[in-house]
């Protein structure tokens, strides 16, 4: 509708069963020729601004069948609760991490179809979303926070273990189904001493390697028992078996996949890496389990690195050095000194993909160590 004229009041004259239409104001000089152009285009259907198309919808939309753990909503409630300070906080992340835990159980291979290590590394992928709210929860906690937060998650990591291993009422199985558990547990721990390390607390980062986890009616070893923080790591058969089946020649899947993956984290790959090479010093320097070591997965990757991880560049100050040697297990770092000699005379007791491995004197920039006041 266009209007012409106004009345002595001012309003533009309008039918009154016309009143609640758009119209277009022709009755005044000075936005005359302006609402004229919108009439033309309105005429000719050329309108002055075009509502763009609508975007491709989310992945995670058209995907019905993605598996999700359902804490997205509590997540939320958790992540303000932690932020403000909530009296609440400690409830409520309780809850976030025990469902965690529980729906974790979604993620099983329940039908055999195909080749298992598509469905492994199918399942490794449908886990991302998860792991990232994760490790979004964990960083507000570690930062706003830390209070018990080593404890709460020691007891949280103690809880996923047990998906290593068939569910009691489970009859038959292949071991090798449950190795998709293998990765995002150890993915989950890494994470969590990794943001510790990067906060700089030590004591925290301290306590998940040093207190045991304790696995209830553990299948594998028809006992209970407390093992060592090693044992989060195990060998994953499928990612070997799937790097000969596609030929991919890849030194390891396993290590590719953590680093390919870190880069939705939020956190830089450098800083896993830093935790993982933790991992390994301190089972090295205290033989922190009698089945073995821990295997650094992700330092095939270490030749990135020109010099010291952050924590032991920072370590060049006696004060700083003092703060860290308890996270590798020790008091004093004649303890290290003496374990790389023993690299140094047997390179062979390194780890090492091929011809790939990493120097321990070079990642811990051993020179400079306890160098500066």
């Amino acid at each position: 509708m266009v209007v012409a004229e106004r009345d002595s009041d001012g309003q533009p004259y309008i039918p009154t069963y016309y009143k609640s239409r758009i119209h277009i104001d022709l009755s005044e000089s000075d936005k005359y020729s302006t609402n004229f152009e919108t009439l033309l285009r309105w005429i000719f259907n050329k309108p002055l601004h075009v509502k763009p198309p609508l975007g491709a919808a989310p992945t995670f939309l058209m995907e019905s069948t993605a598996i999700t753990l359902g804490t997205s909503a509590l997540a939320k409630r958790t992540l303000d609760a932690i932020k403000s300070d909530k009296s609440y906080s400690k409830g409520v992340l309780a809850e976030y991490l025990e469902t965690y835990a529980q729906n974790l159980n979604r993620f099983r291979v329940s039908e055999k179809k195909g080749e298992l290590d598509d469905q492994i590394v199918a399942a490794i992928e449908a886990f991302m979303p998860s792991r990232n709210e994760f490790i979004q929860i964990i960083s507000a906690l570690i930062q706003y926070d830390s209070r018990d937060s080593a404890h709460t998650l020691h007891r949280f990591i103690e809880s996923l273990l047990p998906y290593y291993e068939r569910p009691e009422q489970q009859t038959s199985w292949d071991q090798r189904e449950f190795d998709h558990f293998k990765y995002i547990v150890h993915e989950l721990f890494l994470y969590i001493l990794a943001i510790y390390l990067r906060q700089e607390d030590y004591s925290s980062a301290n306590y998940l390697l040093s207190t045991p986890y304790y696995l209830a009616n553990n299948a594998a070893r028809h006992q209970e028992s407390a093992v060592s923080y090693t044992e989060i790591h195990e060998h994953i058969e499928t990612l070997d078996h799937r790097n000969k089946r596609l030929s991919l020649r890849r030194l390891s899947l396993r290590a590719d996949f953590l680093e390919k993956n870190s880069k939705s984290s939020g956190l830089q790959f450098r800083y896993l890496m830093q935790a993982d090479f933790i991992c390994f010093m301190r089972s090295e320097l205290t033989k922190a389990s009698i089945y073995g070591g821990w295997w650094p997965e992700t330092l095939i990757y270490a030749n990135r690195s020109y010099g010291a991880f952050e924590i032991f560049a920072r370590a060049a100050s006696k004060t700083y050095l003092a703060k860290v040697l308890p996270v590798l297990g020790i008091t004093e770092i004649n303890s290290v000194k003496t374990q790389l000699t023993t690299y140094a005379n047997d390179r062979q007791s390194l780890p090492r993909w091929q011809h790939e491995s990493f120097s321990p004197a070079t990642l811990l920039g051993i020179d400079q160590l306890g160098t500066k006041a």
